[in-house]
């Protein structure tokens, strides 16, 4: 659960739906609504703040961080993610970086010809 509150507010921040400067829910009303640990909510926000992904000023809550592109870095980050992953099951399915590399061009074309 925890992995996929980090990941949501990432993506609701990727996405443009929270802006800097933006409050985000308290621990205790998330915590509420998601029915879930306040520490498992408090863990997150620890995580996130460890980012810069969110700032956390004491009895005044947490917001999203204002952070130049941090929209387009959080993408950047989820799509090095991706590729990481890419790359191992490529290496566990023992294909070359330059066929890896030619399977990634011809997806990219697809992608791009939508």
């Amino acid at each position: 659960m925890y992995a996929q509150i980090l990941e949501q507010i990432r993506a609701r921040i990727a996405a443009g739906d929270w802006t800097a400067g933006q409050e985000l829910p308290s621990i205790r009303a998330l915590a509420a609504g998601l029915k879930v640990s306040v520490i498992t909510i408090k863990r997150a926000y620890l995580e996130l703040e460890a980012e810069g992904v969110i700032v956390t000023r004491h009895g005044k809550g947490s917001v999203v961080a204002d952070a130049g592109n941090l929209a387009a870095e959080l993408q950047q980050r989820k799509l090095d993610g991706h590729l990481q992953a890419a790359a191992d099951l490529a290496a566990q399915l023992g294909l070359s970086p330059e066929e890896l590399e030619q399977r990634m061009r011809s997806a990219y074309r697809e992608s791009s010809s939508k």
